[in-house]
This record gives structure tokens, C-alpha cells and sequence, in this order.
């Protein structure tokens, strides 16, 4: 969402870092810059505007041209501001859901993944929250839309209300109440009908609903990727419902993210959630700070590591944590790594939250380092025999042509497979052996000493190099190796050219 943006921003940071003074002058062309990616990312006027005022007397205050890293400091006020934007530093509230049944009122244009995001969100307060939810479909225009909900209500393991033909989304709304309040329900959410564009009769039916269900929450659900259009949704509804959130959903576009910073500023809503895909675990609380480190190209740490604790089996932890201390990994443990990867987002999702990768990922995409690589090299796995997975010594020239044929590649790329197999057993046999420093010899070893490259301080990040690259294809630890729980010292699945 935000990658043009955040180039942009890089660049401008770039030229100021690597100065070791600053003047006004040198100052202000980096504002107008800022001013211009901001623009050209969709972000309203005023907000620009405002934006660059509460930058410029701090930017060209005399504690920045005395500092001894200028360029550095200047970047930390144009990323609070920043903060401040998107809505503060203050911790996320949460959902008013503490009296049941407490309603949650999801309204929003058609096709701005409303209904979607009401299963999302219903799953998030069961699964998080441990409440019990009952969902209901007040959309009786919209062909099959009660279906829907009911089919999500499903995957996420809540109820729905049974649909009744014929009635009008008023009177489903006092059956919805009836029902929640008789079968002991916690939550009680409402999808509301869409229109393509905002109208009278829309907004009427909108309002008599609320007045109904009196809702403890009501979210608008806006897709981001409408840029000014998702704000003028917002600051409209907002004149005729009592709304408490923002939902911006396909986050994870190629919009210009223009909305995200918008909307803020302009409706004084906090944005409470942020949905990716249409998967239903792709929906996120809404961090301002966290949203902030992804633009300036900062990564979100806090957010990998929490992904990792929700996808991450505790017991199977436990197991593998057991083989690696006996130098023990077999090709099982490994597609048991690819699968994680996937499910923490994928290589592409993995990357938007790490720090200083923004040269590696441009890299690695010509490279053709991609989530395809990491289901092909699972599928060659389970090509293999459970024996062969667990003594990947005894496969053959004839056994590598069955498992080779069986994943539809070459058998080089069999041989690749069971190289970085090699490389990761060895790692783990270090790492049983000498403990962690036995991993820092391997890791320093194979990036050629020093520290890690793309992840120091300051402005912009080192270029990745092709020895670098090589050795993230060929073994899977990234360019400065971050590490994640579970994911057997690196980043595995990783090798591998395209196939031809």
C-alpha cells in the first residue's frame, strides 16, 4: 500500500542522512519534497498542509542544525508528525463490548468489503476476546448477501441469524436483538446494506437501524484503496451516524495509501482495524505508530513477532526445539517451516515488517525470489516418502527423477532442495553444539563478517550484496539475518531461481 511512498520518502531521507550538516535551505527542499510525495500518495490537502506546518518549525529549529546527526533527527520529527497524524501515540481503545449484548453496527459503501470484514471481525472477538457472537444480514438489496455472511459465519466459528425472506432490514434488526438477548449472546453485530454510491434512502435506513439497536459501536468500513472518495464516504456518514471507528480494508494494495493518513485528520475517527486479503485471520488493530515505521521503511517488528506467537503451534515448537538441540532436522521439520512462513503471510508479508529491506526486496524480486519458490519446494518434499523425508541420505539418481517428476521440476531443483536441507541441518548441529555462538560463526562466516547488512542505523539502508543475495538464496537467512521463533534460525525456502 504504501511503497510508492515510502520510496519516495527514502530518497529525500536518503540525501539528508548523508550530509553531516544541515542548512535551512537544505531543509526546505526536503520539506517540499515530503510535500510532493505526499500528494502524489493521495493524502487530502488540508492535511499535507498541516502536516508540513507542524514539520517545518521543528525541522529548521537550531536544535537540528547544531545536532550532530542532523539528517537522523530531522527524520524522527517528520515521523512523529506522522504519529500524529494517523492518530496519536496513545494505545488502540478497544471495542465498547463490555454489555451484552453490546451491538456493533458495520456500515459502508457496496464493495467495500463490509460483510467480508464483519466475518473477519466476528472471528477476531471470538478467537481474542472469547465472546460469544451472533452475526446478522440486514442487506436485503444485494443478490446473495445473507448467504455470504452466513457461510463466513461458519468459517469463523460463530452464529448466524436464520434468514427470513420477505422482511425489511428494520424488522431484522429487532429480531436480531430478540435473538441476542435471549440465547445469552455477548456481541451482536449487524451487516448493513451498501450502495455504489452514497444516497438519501440509504442514509434513512442506515439511521432508523441505529435507533433500533442503539449500537455501542458503529464502523465504517472504507476500502482504502478509493483514496479522497473513502474520505468524502467518511466525513458523509459521519453527518448522519453516530460513528465511533474506521475499518480501512485492502491494505495490502497497490493503492497510493492516501486514505490511510487521510482519514484521521479529516473525520477525527480513529481508525480502529485494518483488513488484508480476504482470508479471514487478515485483520489487524490499527497502530499508529506501527503504520508509521512501515512508511518510513522501519518496519513493524512488534506486529512480525506477534503474527509468529498466533501462528506458531506451541507444541510443535517444543518438538523441533528438542531435535535441534540434538543436531536433528530432518526434511519434515523443514516443509513444517515453509508452511509457517506461508501462514505468518508469506515471504511478501514477512518482508513488509522487517527494517531496512527495502533495497533487498526490490533485489530479491529480480532475483525471482518469490512465495512461489516456497510451495514449490514444499511440493518436492512431499513428493518424497516419509522414509526418504526422514534419511534424505538414501535418495538416488532414480528416487530423485520419481520425486522430481512427482512435483513437476527438474531434478536440479530436487538437488537444491536437499542442499539447503544440508545447510540447515548443519546449522542446527552448531547451534546443538555451541549454542548460539556456534550459529554467530556460521551466520558470520557465510555474510562475510560484520554486522548485519541493511539493519544499522541512521537513514538509508546499505545495498544488498549479490553475495548476500546468494547466500539468502541458497540458504535462507536474510540480508542481515533476522531471526523468528520457529523458523529454524532463518527465513528457509528461499533458494532457487524461477522455473524456466
Amino acid at each position: 500500500m504504501f511503497d510508492a511512498l515510502t520510496d519516495r520518502l527514502g530518497k529525500v531521507f536518503d540525501g539528508l542522512t548523508g550530509r553531516g550538516v544541515l542548512s535551512e535551505k537544505d531543509v526546505n527542499e526536503a520539506l517540499r519534497e515530503i510535500r510532493v510525495a505526499l500528494l502524489e500518495a493521495d493524502v487530502a490537502l488540508p492535511v499535507v498542509k498541516k502536516f508540513i506546518d507542524d514539520v517545518r518549525p521543528q525541522a529548521i529549529g537550531e536544535n537540528v542544525i547544531k545536532s550532530i546527526k542532523p539528517g537522523q533527527l530531522v527524520v524522527k520529527i517528520v515521523h512523529d508528525a506522522l504519529v500524529d497524524t494517523l492518530g496519536g501515540d496513545e494505545e488502540p481503545a478497544p471495542l465498547k463490548i463490555d454489555s451484552p449484548p453490546a451491538v456493533i453496527m458495520m456500515a459502508g459503501l457496496q464493495g467495500s468489503g463490509k460483510t467480508t470484514t464483519t466475518g473477519k471481525l466476528a472471528k477476531r472477538l471470538r478467537e481474542q476476546e472469547r465472546k460469544k457472537v451472533l452475526v446478522a444480514s440486514l442487506d436485503t438489496r444485494r443478490p446473495a448477501a445473507m448467504e455470504q455472511l452466513t457461510i463466513l459465519a461458519g468459517q469463523a466459528g460463530v452464529d448466524a441469524l436464520p434468514i427470513v425472506s420477505g422482511q425489511l432490514p428494520a424488522d431484522i434488526a429487532r429480531r436480531a436483538m430478540q435473538a441476542a438477548k435471549f440465547g445469552g449472546y455477548d456481541v451482536l453485530m449487524l451487516d448493513t446494506a451498501g450502495r455504489t454510491t452514497l444516497d438519501e434512502q440509504m442514509m434513512n435506513e442506515a439511521a432508523e437501524i441505529a435507533s433500533i439497536a442503539n449500537p455501542s459501536e458503529t464502523l465504517l468500513v472504507a476500502d482504502a484503496l478509493t483514496g479522497q472518495d473513502a474520505v468524502e464516504t467518511a466525513r458523509r456518514f459521519n453527518e448522519r451516524l453516530p460513528l465511533t471507528g474506521l475499518v480501512l480494508t485492502r491494505m495490502d494494495g497497490d493503492g497510493r495509501g492516501g486514505a490511510a493518513l487521510s482519514m484521521r485528520s479529516v473525520t477525527g475517527l480513529p481508525i480502529r482495524f485494518i483488513g488484508m486479503g480476504e482470508k479471514l485471520e487478515g485483520l489487524d488493530v490499527f497502530d499508529a505508530r506501527r503504520i508509521a515505521g512501515r512508511i518510513l521503511g522501519q518496519g513493524d517488528i512488534v506486529s512480525l513477532v506477534e503474527k509468529a506467537r498466533a501462528e506458531l503451534d506451541q507444541a510443535e515448537a517444543e518438538r523441533v526445539a528438542k531435535k535441534m538441540a540434538k543436531g536433528l532436522f530432518d526434511l519434515e521439520d523443514y516443509a513444517g517451516q515453509l508452511r509457517q512462513m506461508q501462514r505468518m503471510g508469506g515471504l511478501g508479508g514477512l518482508m513488509e515488517m522487517m527494517p531496512g529491506v527495502k533495497n533487498a526486496k526490490a533485489q530479491m524480486a529480480a532475483a525471482g525470489i518469490d512465495d512461489k519458490i516456497m510451495k514449490r519446494k514444499e511440493a518436492i518434499i512431499m513428493s518424497m516418502t516419509p522414509k526418504e523425508r526422514k534419511k534424505p541420505d538414501i535418495l538416488q539418481a532414480s528416487r530423485k527423477r520419481r520425486i522430481a517428476a512427482g512435483a513437476g521440476v527438474d531434478v536440479a531443483e530436487v538437488n537444491k532442495v536437499l542442499k539447503e536441507h544440508r545447510n540447515m541441518a548443519d546449522m542446527m548441529k552448531k547451534i546443538g553444539k555451541g549454542g548460539m555462538k556456534g550459529l554467530a560463526q556460521s551466520l558470520g562466516g557465510m555474510m562475510g563478517g560484520g554486522g548485519p547488512g541493511g539493519m544499522g542505523g541512521g537513514g538509508g539502508a546499505p545495498p544488498v550484496t549479490q553475495a548476500q543475495l546468494n547466500a539468502l538464496k541458497n540458504l535462507g537467512a536474510g540480508p542481515g539475518g533476522p531471526k523468528l521463533p520457529g523458523l529454524g534460525g532463518g527465513l528457509p525456502g528461499l533458494g532457487g531461481d524461477k522455473k524456466k
